[in-house]
C-alpha cells in the first residue's frame, strides 16, 4: 500500500514546486491611481525585465498600463529615466502609462512615464 502511494505522493509534491506563477502585485494602498510617478521604481533600472519584475513596477508606480520595448542603450544612466530625452515624451510623472526600455539582454535601461 505505501509502495503504491509513495510516487503518487511524490508526484504531487513535485508538481506544486513545479509550477510557474507569477503571483498577483497588490499596490501597498489597495489602489492605483493610475498617475504614474518613478520615484519608487527607480532601483528597476539594471534588474532583469522579467514579468514579476515588469509588474511590481506598474503596481509601485501607480500606472494602469506599462509597455516594455527595446531600447537602443546598452547600458542606463544614473537617474531614472536613463538616457531617455524628456522632451521625446520621457518624465519622472503624468499620465497613466509606464514605460521600460530594455538592453541587448533584457535588462532595463530606461524607466519614464509616457
Amino acid at each position: 500500500m505505501i509502495r503504491t502511494l509513495a510516487p503518487l505522493a511524490a508526484v504531487l509534491l513535485l508538481s506544486a514546486c513545479a509550477s510557474n506563477q507569477v503571483a498577483q502585485v497588490q499596490p501597498i494602498d489597495g489602489a492605483i491611481s493610475g498617475q504614474c510617478h518613478i520615484d519608487k521604481v527607480r532601483g528597476t533600472v539594471g534588474l532583469a525585465a522579467a514579468a514579476q519584475t515588469v509588474e511590481r513596477a506598474r503596481v509601485d508606480s501607480d500606472s494602469q498600463q506599462v509597455i516594455v520595448r527595446r531600447g537602443e542603450r546598452a547600458t542606463g544612466g544614473t537617474t531614472a529615466s536613463g538616457l531617455a530625452d524628456p522632451a521625446q515624451g520621457a518624465s519622472e510623472s503624468g499620465g497613466d502609462r509606464l514605460t521600460i526600455e530594455t538592453g541587448p539582454h533584457n535588462s532595463i535601461t530606461a524607466i519614464y512615464c509616457g
